[in-house]
């Protein structure tokens, strides 16, 4: 390997990840694959998760082009030969810790790095979204895209407008839920989530579910969540869980279906344009809500 041809970038595992020439042909966790394309890299696969199915699920891949980005599938159909059919040089792969790779049985990870180099970005709750992003950023730049100034000042601008949004200290309260049926939600708790520690930075009021088990969510019933007085409703809108205009629970139904509904992706995109989209997203219901 010369010095001209080598490429390496040193993952979050700690692993320098070596290859004889700069990648050109990425295969990709879906939420890592969106937001390298964001940043100006084509991935020519993507694959998805245990929450996933046979079709890609479009709250996660922001704006790949899905006619032209093969989707690999997930679960248990993602063996090595079908990750490896597009023939990529790189794999993308995300963490919430340990350096497990998020979608991929154990197994499957280990014999897919035997075959082709492996690069793993941390998202998990200890690191803040600004710190993912950036390496993302670096992964980018290393492979040859960039996001370019322009999506740098659409999210200040974004960040600017809610913080200006949310000065009243009596603003709407806000709560984030991924609802599970018509008995149960999964309410956030806000601390354990980094875009919405970014929310609460910029002072938007995000309400807390009770105490109990769960370290990132709090299992309610809807009463319980319509308890939480929300006045802007953050829902999961992954197609693993059910759309909250479907849920007919009657306590949910007199308190809860009052509230701003914002579409959330727990598994957000890094990139600086689809985190602006979220923060413009809240702003404009926080702004609705202070107009009544």
């Amino acid at each position: 390997m010369t010095q001209e041809s080598a490429w390496s970038f040193a993952d979050d595992r700690g692993r320098l990840v070596v290859a004889d020439r700069r990648p050109s042909r990425v295969l990709a966790y879906v939420q890592a694959g969106a937001t390298l394309w964001d940043l100006g890299i084509r991935p020519e696969g993507i694959f998805g998760s245990g929450h996933d199915g046979a079709e890609p699920d479009r709250a996660k891949t922001g704006t790949l082009p899905l006619d032209s980005v093969d989707y690999r599938g997930a679960g248990d159909v993602l063996d090595v030969d079908t990750l490896l059919r597009g023939r990529p040089d790189l794999v993308v792969a995300v963490s919430y810790g340990h350096g497990q790779l998020y979608g991929l049985e154990a197994d499957t990870a280990k014999h897919l790095e035997e075959r082709v180099p492996v690069v793993v970005i941390d998202v998990g709750q200890a690191r803040t979204l600004d710190r993912v992003a950036e390496r993302f950023a670096e992964l980018a730049r290393s492979l040859g895209g960039a996001s370019g100034p322009a999506a740098d000042d659409e999210l200040h601008a974004a960040r600017e407008r809610l913080r200006a949004a949310v000065r009243n200290p009596a603003g709407p309260r806000v709560v984030a839920l991924s609802p599970a049926g018509q008995e149960q939600a999964h309410v956030a708790r806000p601390q354990m989530w980094p875009e919405l520690r970014v929310l609460a930075e910029l002072g938007v009021g995000l309400v807390s579910p009770p105490d109990g088990d769960g370290v990132n969510w709090a299992t309610v019933d809807w009463a319980q969540a319509a308890a939480l007085e929300p006045g802007i409703v953050l829902t999961d809108i992954r197609s693993n869980a059910v759309p909250l205009d479907e849920i007919t629970a009657p306590a949910w139904e007199a308190a809860g279906l009052g509230a701003r509904t914002v579409p959330w992706n727990p598994e957000p995109l890094c990139s600086p344009q689809a985190h602006a989209r979220f923060l413009e997203l809240v702003a404009d219901a926080v702004e609705q809500a202070a107009e009544g």
